[in-house]
């Protein structure tokens, strides 16, 4: 049965939350399909994107989006977007005189630069198209829509398959890993008007004036920025019919931690009831690393899990960093992944393809689970803190089933963390959401001729989500799980890296003979898992000992000068620890002592 369209809008707050975010908004685009004939797909777009029309009558079809970054962040990228070029500028009657200070644009890309010519090619072609139409007709049509920034069918509108094809027919040439300065260096798409913030009061680059501490953060929610956020989330909630909520990605690294705490509040407050998603996204490595902006780094996160945990629905730590302490474990190996954990363009398209796979259950068009449904699952008892895994890409010969494939991961589940969160043994959850995408072309029950003996149980099995749900009782034999199974794959078109093993077929698929060479991974297949489990209790407790043997008066001063007060950080700690022990496992039935408890404290 097909359900409503529950909108979503989106909130990104901080430089590698925008990478992430520009990444998850490519896949978006790529999957995009408008042609008439073919049946509508599996995700509904409508769900995060939005239909609009400039002031010259330009259908668009837009991210519903709100982007905040520093002053410096965008490049050659302007904030105001593109969708109002060539606007009708009659109103101005300003007569007198004006000077003009003109300044070189930064340098784009080999990407940008084919995508300007895209934007040019298409446009020359929908305007020779229209104009065609009315010489035919004798009636006046609508403006045609900017390329690539409209989506949807129109008088002599040219589909993005158009666009989509003709980047891929040139993706083998695309390089990008040392020309990628900012996130908008490889942004496919066009945005609102309204999408992008600028905070004029730091600095994206240099030493001076930047946002490193969660109390500078905290302070800039008002005033201004704060006017400017209220205007523009009214103007994305209005327009939605049954708006689910909002997923929100924010840095937890640096500043950003403090402006996520007071936004996730903001939301609480004025729309209750509606879900708050939060993913605290950190990079494995940055390039202004001390140890003085280490300190800051962990206390920025001990902080924003403590302050956004409490104002979300649910709060998910999205990195591929090997913990949030000083002293990290090293980043997951991926066995069909070949990327650069500290290359922030790579890092980002890994935590991108595993959230594309995480936020399915509620962009589904049939059978969809509303965001706030999805986040109460797994923060039962205050537990509002879950834990994300992903296999990027799921391991999958081709033309061999589901069963096959689980089955070679028998031992050991497919996945690696990617919250800094290593799965604990045991077996026990307290709620489990598993999503694996992208089997379109491969069998999900057993094949077997009649007669053969199945080789394991799961080849007893016909039914996709059976096979799923036995293999995933395996490992967690009595706790709840909720799984969703769609067809299509992540489509990896340009820019996304190349960061795939050439075992892999174009499809994804692992295959016995390399493909030859040039030929690109153009979709892949994605496990993923947002979990709640007795594992976060070691993990929010290791958090919490960390903050708690810093002398942050001696060590960093400057860190309290800009907020919160001392009282506000140890009451902080405090609501940390209280949090871990709401993932202690008592299941056993085996009383603690006394001297447990001390020890804990």
């Amino acid at each position: 049965m097909s359900s409503v369209c529950r909108e979503v809008i989106t909130l990104q707050l901080g430089h590698y939350s925008n990478f992430v975010g520009t990444h998850w908004w490519n896949l978006q685009d790529a999957a995009l399909s408008y042609e008439l004939e073919s049946p509508p797909g599996e995700i509904q777009s409508d769900v995060v994107f939005r239909e609009g029309q400039t002031l010259g009558g330009h259908v668009t079809y837009t991210p519903r989006l709100i982007a905040m970054d520093l002053k410096g962040s965008l490049r050659t990228l302007r904030q105001e977007g593109r969708l109002y070029d060539g606007e009708d500028t009659s109103a101005v009657t300003w007569e007198g005189g004006f000077m003009m200070h003109k300044e070189s644009p930064p340098k784009k890309n080999s990407f940008l630069e084919d995508l300007d010519r895209l934007d040019e090619e298409i446009l020359a072609e929908v305007d020779f198209s229209s104009n065609s139409q009315l010489q035919h007709s004798g009636k006046k049509t609508p403006s045609a829509p900017l390329p690539e920034a409209s989506h949807q069918p129109a008088s002599g509108a040219v589909s993005v398959e158009t666009v989509n094809s003709r980047l891929t027919r040139v993706q083998k040439s695309y390089r990008l890993e040392g020309s990628v300065k900012v996130w908008s260096d490889f942004l496919r798409i066009h945005l609102h008007p309204r999408t992008i913030s600028v905070i004029q009061q730091y600095n994206h680059d240099g030493e001076a004036h930047r946002l490193e501490a969660f109390g500078q953060g905290e302070s800039l929610l008002k005033g201004a920025l704060l006017e400017e956020l209220e205007d523009k989330l009214h103007f994305f909630v209005e327009e939605c019919d049954y708006l689910q909520g909002f997923q929100l990605l924010c840095d937890m690294a640096d500043g950003f931690a403090g402006l996520g705490s007071k936004v996730t509040e903001l939301l609480q407050d004025s729309y209750g009831g509606r879900g708050v998603l939060t993913w605290g996204v950190c990079p494995v490595s940055r390039p202004d690393s001390s140890p003085l902006k280490n300190l800051y780094h962990l206390l920025n996160c001990t902080l924003g899990v403590v302050h956004m945990a409490a104002h979300s629905s649910l709060l998910c730590p999205l990195t591929l960093r090997g913990g949030l302490g000083r002293q990290p474990r090293p980043p997951p190996e991926f066995p069909h992944l070949s990327y650069d954990p500290s290359l922030w363009y790579h890092s980002s398209a890994v935590l991108a393809l595993a959230l594309d796979a995480l936020t399915v259950p509620y962009r589904l068009r049939n059978n969809s689970v509303p965001l706030w449904q999805m986040a109460d699952s797994l923060a039962s008892g205050g537990r509002t803190v879950a834990a994300a895994y992903g296999a990027v890409p799921f391991p999958m010969m081709h033309g061999s089933g589901l069963p096959d494939a689980l089955s070679a991961c028998a031992e050991a589940l497919p996945w690696k963390p990617l919250s800094a969160c290593p799965e604990a043994g045991g077996g026990r959850r307290y709620g489990q959401w598993v999503t694996l995408r992208g089997l379109e072309s491969q069998g999900l029950g057993s094949c077997l001729p009649a007669g053969i003996e199945p080789p394991t149980p799961l080849h007893r099995l016909c039914c996709g989500e059976d096979v799923l749900t036995a293999y995933m009782s395996s490992f967690y034999p009595s706790s709840p799980l909720a799984l969703q199974l769609v067809a299509t794959p992540s489509k990896v078109t340009p820019p996304f890296p190349q960061i795939f093993s050439s075992s892999l077929s174009s499809q994804g698929f692992l295959q016995s003979e390399a493909p030859p060479p040039g030929v690109p991974t153009v979709s892949v297949p994605v496990m993923a898992s947002l979990q709640s489990g007795p594992a976060l209790e070691p993990w929010l407790a290791e958090l919490h000992r960390a903050a708690s043997a810093i002398d942050v008066r001696r060590l960093a001063p400057s860190f309290l000068s800009q907020g919160p007060e001392m009282i506000d950080y140890q009451e902080a700690l405090e609501q940390l620890h209280l949090l871990a022990r709401r993932y202690r496992d008592d299941s056993s039935g085996v009383m603690r002592s006394s001297s447990d408890e001390e020890e804990d404290d």
